[in-house]
């Protein structure tokens, strides 16, 4: 073999290696073209998905908004009318008009907090919070309305100081409690205790997050409606939500929240009767 053989072979498995790496390059570059063109269709995806969400929220508060509005029209209209009314009357339709206002108020303030939750989080400030001190707001405001509905609320959580916000822990703890004495029943219990997930006795936290079980001896919800609880405007009895006063949105909420804390919830039937929400929330 010559040197001119050796040059030549040389060339060759210089050009081989070469070719080699350009395809590994060609194949490379081709994958990154396919994970940008997946990645492109993927946030296209999820930008119409974010579309479709925000039209369907659009349309359900449009939806909401409808019936109040109308009502207090209807009764503007009367009581604005040449028709003489009594005053029993006029006070009647004045405190159906006041009703509806504070059903609008209510409507208007939870599609705000989801909107903050969903799109600025970061605007709700994190101080020091004891979740225990801040059910026990909660409770005393909703004290007048379950002692009506004959039902009893026993509130065993420990002090659980955790960095969170004030305001979307009150959001939990307060619509928790609300749907339960709205849809539980009357003369039934409201417990909150804490719990760990991988035993059978009760604690107050693990390392990083606080356990926290929230129950009612009512009546429960049927099975279908479990995995829904959360979505926004869903009213497993349209009829009663709407005399309750509820907007659709205040289990919507409590996720938000959750999430907000680092934590995770959800729901099923007891096998004694009644709902109950095994949540997390976040320590630091």
């Amino acid at each position: 073999m010559d040197w001119s053989d050796i040059i030549l072979i040389i060339l060759a498995t210089t050009i081989l290696v070469l070719y080699i790496r350009l395809m590994r390059k060609n194949v490379r570059l081709k994958q990154l073209a396919d994970e940008a063109e997946q990645n492109r269709r993927e946030s296209e995806a999820t930008e119409q998905r974010n579309r479709q969400l925000k039209q369907e929220m659009t349309n359900n508060i449009a939806h909401e908004l409808k019936t109040p509005v109308s009502s207090i029209r209807g009764y503007l209209e009367i009581l604005l009318s040449d028709h003489p009314l009594d005053e029993e009357r006029r006070r009647y339709y004045l405190d159906r008009c006041f009703r509806q206002t504070l059903r609008l108020s209510d409507l208007i303030q939870d599609v705000s907090i989801i909107n903050k939750l969903e799109e600025s989080a970061d605007l709700f400030p994190r101080t020091t919070v004891d979740a225990c001190n801040v059910a026990e707001e909660a409770i005393a405001e909703l004290s007048d309305k379950a002692t009506v509905a004959g039902i009893s609320i026993r509130n065993q959580l420990p002090h659980m100081p955790l960095n969170g916000n004030h305001e979307l822990l009150y959001c939990i703890f307060r619509n928790l409690i609300e749907n339960s004495i709205s849809y539980a029943g009357n003369n039934v219990q409201i417990v909150l205790e804490t719990y760990l997930p991988q035993s059978n006795y009760h604690s107050t936290t693990s390392s990083t997050h606080y356990y926290l079980h929230f129950y009612d001896t009512g009546c429960g919800v049927p099975d279908e409606y479990l995995t829904k609880l959360f979505d926004r405007f869903v009213r497993i009895d349209q009829g009663r939500s709407r005399h309750n006063g509820g907007t659709g949105l205040g289990l919507s909420i409590v996720k938000h929240a959750v999430l907000f804390h680092g934590g995770e919830i959800y729901a099923k039937n007891r096998p004694e009767g009644g709902l109950e929400y095994f949540l997390s929330l976040k320590i630091q």
